[in-house]
């Protein structure tokens, strides 16, 4: 699978999301999601953390980028349909381990993946609270001992990255981060409507309900004005 680099990070092309899963599942890859913002926004830790590893295109920034960069196939890769992806294609032959949200939320989060799919091996779970480095080495040692072939880890970026590093290095396994798609599937966090999803358009829907983040939106003009320039 082949990738480019915007503004130094460096962003896989998929095809599809087969494509990109069988890829993670063979080079036992950290997943990480990327879109416009933190390809205009990069730092030197963010690109850092992102070209370790195996950077997607969740939203429809990166995937204008990557067409304009010649990968006209590559498709939008959303990480809050991606981790249901993964589980869908393989909870019959993987285990999985889940760590992050409230403690309610990761419960209500295994409760409804038992019940979607039936037979699903999760073979722990636990809140995204870790109070201390003594807690977080018990986390890994207990995932090292386990040997899940999946862990998702919802915590939000960099903690969840720079956290599934240290749990690859004592396991090798499938990662990724999640930010808030735990809260998203049970509920407790309303996404766009289907219809402002398909058409790209997610954006727009969240600046209605929250018009406060029209600042952030300012941001995707500049980086449409930089793409168009080819100064990305």
């Amino acid at each position: 699978m082949e990738f480019k680099l915007l503004n130094g990070v460096k962003t896989f092309a998929p095809n599809s999301r087969m494509d990109l899963m069988s890829h993670a599942f063979k080079h036992h890859s950290i997943l990480v999601a990327v879109n416009a913002e933190k390809i205009l926004h990069a730092t030197d830790q963010s690109r850092s953390i992102i070209n370790r590893n195996l950077g997607y295109p969740d939203g429809a920034g990166a995937v204008w980028a990557l067409h304009k960069k010649g990968f006209k196939e590559t498709v939008k890769i959303p990480g809050c349909e991606l981790w249901l992806d993964i589980v869908k294609n393989y909870y019959k032959s993987k285990t999985f381990y889940l760590v992050g949200g409230k403690s309610d939320v990761i419960s209500e989060t295994v409760s409804r993946l038992e019940s979607d799919f039936p037979g699903i091996q999760i073979v722990k779970y636990r809140d995204g609270y870790i109070k201390s480095d003594t807690e977080k080495k018990e986390l890994i040692r207990d995932i090292k001992q386990r040997k899940p072939d999946v862990v998702f880890v919802a915590m939000g970026s960099p903690k969840q990255e720079l956290l599934m590093e240290e749990m690859q290095e004592e396991h090798k396994a499938v990662y990724q981060g999640l930010g808030g798609s735990f809260d998203v599937y049970t509920g407790s966090v309303k996404r766009a409507p289907n219809w402002w999803v398909k058409r790209n358009l997610e954006w727009a829907y969240r600046l209605i309900n929250q018009p406060s983040r029209i600042k952030r939106q300012i941001h995707l003009v500049r980086f449409a004005i930089l793409l168009q320039l080819n100064k990305l």
